[in-house]
């Protein structure tokens, strides 16, 4: 017995809310870009 592949529309939908990603995003964002800064600056110190 097989059952027909799901698709999109049998699942509901669901919203996540605008703000929650971009706070999401900050939280993670911010980190790495410190992060990323840092070592550019050491690296550049190391190499120039």
């Amino acid at each position: 017995m097989s059952h027909p592949a799901s698709t999109a529309g049998d699942q509901p939908t669901t919203h996540t809310p605008t703000g929650l990603i971009a706070f999401a995003w900050a939280l993670v964002g911010v980190p790495l870009a410190y992060g990323l800064y840092n070592t550019i600056k050491a690296a550049s110190a190391l190499f120039g």
